[in-house]
């Protein structure tokens, strides 16, 4: 009677661990991923070959479930977040998924721009636009813009650029009133939005939506970068960097392992991303040398100081490199020597 009762408890007891597993809650939790070679992404053609790696870096996300949440209330470096500091309210996981794999695209095309610049290549960056990625809640462009919209107007000239927007509303004042022309269903249409406060810039005009520019680029030598279902435009830097090794004679890793992260813009800037604790221990655990850190030009808790912080707690031998631009990595590089 007794070994019935035990195994009709164990039985129960799997049932409910069972459903639990299944039963997600409105947390998503990240932990530090890997450092992933970038050399067999990036072709380029008739590319050279280094004899160190270029590494990028990961962060693991998903959605919470009871064991999930409870081991990342008590792992220092796995964090919990609302749903809605990850996606906002109205936003689909599937939307959210378009949203990370468009900014990857993008922040490839603009590594590429800037890599073969640096390399004195041919390449042409066109934009064709610039594609809504969010739309806040209770901010005038609610019901009037949509995620996927592509801005071509405002106030009937055109931008090209996600600069050239912000940079058009940023001149006009709170209740003022602007014409945006946008693409949806490859339709044109046009709404009129009356501009509020920025959601983050006090006494500053906004209409609540973030966006991200439309390129589309040419170059000489031709190349392919396979970023499958790598999302988020953190790896901007370190893409640039294996496009600029593969396009120069000399073998710029010099036999290190090098890992870092930080998204790039056009001019070369590299700019804060997230979870870089968690990059930091994904790269030590595979063994990297180098890491290259966004440096946000000295600014308090940099990304740059996060990761000295998240390397000295784990006792880390990983060297941590700040940086401010694309040539910060290569005059850093250029001075090292080799292993």
């Amino acid at each position: 009677m007794k070994n019935k009762f035990y195994l009709n408890s164990l039985i129960i007891g799997i049932i409910i661990a069972v459903v639990l597993n299944f039963i997600t809650l409105p947390y998503y939790v990240t932990r530090p991923g890997d450092a992933q070679d970038l050399s067999p992404l990036v072709e380029v053609e008739g590319g050279n070959e280094g004899a160190g790696n270029f590494m990028l870096t990961t962060v693991k996300m998903g959605k919470a479930n009871v064991f999930t949440y409870a081991f990342a209330k008590f792992s220092e470096y796995q964090n919990i977040y609302p749903i809605n500091q990850i996606r906002s309210e109205d936003e689909s996981d599937e939307e959210y998924s378009y949203r990370q794999l468009h900014m990857m695209e993008n922040s490839k095309e603009t590594a590429i721009k800037v890599a073969y610049e640096k390399a004195g290549k041919e390449v042409e960056l066109l934009s064709r636009g610039v594609y809504v990625f969010t739309v806040l809640k209770g901010m005038p462009a609610e019901n009037k813009l949509a995620i996927g919209d592509r801005i071509t107007h405002i106030n009937g000239e055109e931008t090209s650029t996600s600069e050239i927007f912000m940079e058009k509303v940023g001149e006009m004042e709170i209740g003022d009133t602007i014409e945006v022309t946008y693409d949806r269903n490859e339709r044109e249409e046009t709404t009129e939005i009356k501009l509020g406060e920025h959601p983050e810039k006090a006494g500053a005009p906004g209409i609540g939506i973030s966006l991200l520019t439309d390129y589309e680029i040419s170059t000489n030598p031709s190349i392919t970068i396979d970023t499958a279902q790598i999302g988020g435009p953190s790896a901007g830097l370190m893409f640039s960097l294996e496009v600029y090794n593969q396009l120069v004679e000399e073998d710029i890793t010099k036999g290190y392992k090098i890992a870092g992260t930080g998204a790039i813009n056009v001019d070369g800037e590299v700019q804060r991303i997230g979870g870089i604790s968690q990059k930091i221990v994904a790269a030590d655990n595979s063994g990297v040398d180098l890491f290259f850190a966004p440096n946000e030009n000295g600014a308090e808790n940099s990304n740059y100081e996060e990761a000295l912080k998240a390397a000295e707690d784990i006792n880390t031998k990983m060297k941590i490199i700040p940086i401010n631009t694309f040539d910060d990595a290569i005059n850093y590089l250029d001075s090292l020597e080799p292993k």
